[in-house]
């Protein structure tokens, strides 16, 4: 890279640079809202939000859905299994998979880990000031 001019490629206004950054800071800040009071990692999170949505689902439907590594879905399933947050059971129509579903316990948790959610998505709608409509119809395109 030594002969390449410094000025054709701009790291800081590289699209895919940026979202990943902002998604990452973002992913982090949240994550410290409940990490400090429930001790959940994100990968946990993720699970136990995907499963308050889609129901019983096996850990392929949420890898797909939630983009993060089987095993890191496995390991926070098995996680939250240990503390008594969901339930695993084996399909009924596919035995080599296995379902996930909350129990009262992860019911319980959700409902006080959404006002933390809804409440740090209420701070970014601010700080985006106006333009996160837009913004948010741009992402899921960009995701689908």
């Amino acid at each position: 890279m030594d002969g390449a001019p410094r000025d054709s490629f701009d790291l800081e206004e590289f699209l895919p640079y940026r979202l990943c950054v902002a998604a990452s800071r973002v992913s982090r800040e949240f994550a410290d809202r409940y990490r400090r009071e429930f001790g959940i990692s994100i990968a946990q999170w993720r699970v136990l939000a995907h499963l308050s949505q889609a129901g019983a689902v096996s850990v392929r439907e949420i890898h797909a859905c939630v983009d993060m590594d089987k095993s890191k879905v496995s390991r926070a399933a098995a996680q939250l299994q240990s503390a008594g947050h969901i339930t695993k059971r084996e399909n009924a129509r596919d035995r080599r998979l296995v379902e996930l579903s909350l129990t009262p316990s992860g019911q319980d948790l959700l409902a006080q880990l959404i006002p933390i959610a809804q409440t740090y998505h209420q701070e970014l709608r601010a700080r985006l000031s106006g333009t996160d409509r837009e913004l948010a119809q741009a992402l899921i395109r960009l995701a689908d």
